[in-house]
């Protein structure tokens, strides 16, 4: 099955109030969202939380192969192995994430704005308020 995901992480301050928000759109039109708090946490890291989470939840799906969007252009270009990952917050996360692209058949990523990330933006802000519920 193909995929195309959509993920985002937001923190109201760097750092501060994260959350994540991912949209997964599979071939047999189904559509999954996910908005979840992280608690404290900066935007990079949430921003691959969001990557880590919505990978998961597509190989549930039973994804093989997979477009993934994010405004994130750090998070694009470390994946693309444009940019070394030297954060060491980071290089886990960074590990967790290729780990889970290495299972797939194929995938691509690709550097959006934030204008084509609308849902994904807004499921992560929305998320990073949770706690204030």
């Amino acid at each position: 099955m193909k995929a195309k995901l959509y993920c985002d992480g937001a923190s109201r301050g760097n750092p501060g109030e994260g959350g994540i928000g991912c949209v997964i759109f599979l071939n047999d039109d189904r559509v999954i969202k996910i908005s979840e708090y992280l608690g404290k946490t900066t935007n990079n890291v949430a921003e691959y939380k969001a990557l880590i989470r919505g990978l998961e939840e597509a190989q549930n799906a039973g994804v093989e192969e997979i477009e993934i969007f994010s405004d994130s252009e750090l998070l694009v270009k470390q994946i693309s192995g444009i940019y070394k990952v030297k954060n060491k917050n980071l290089i886990e996360l960074y590990e967790k994430a290729k780990e889970l692209l290495s299972k797939l058949k194929c995938y691509k990523i690709i550097h959006i704005n934030r204008d084509n990330n609308s849902i994904a933006d807004k499921l992560a802000k929305e998320a990073s308020w949770k706690s204030q519920k």
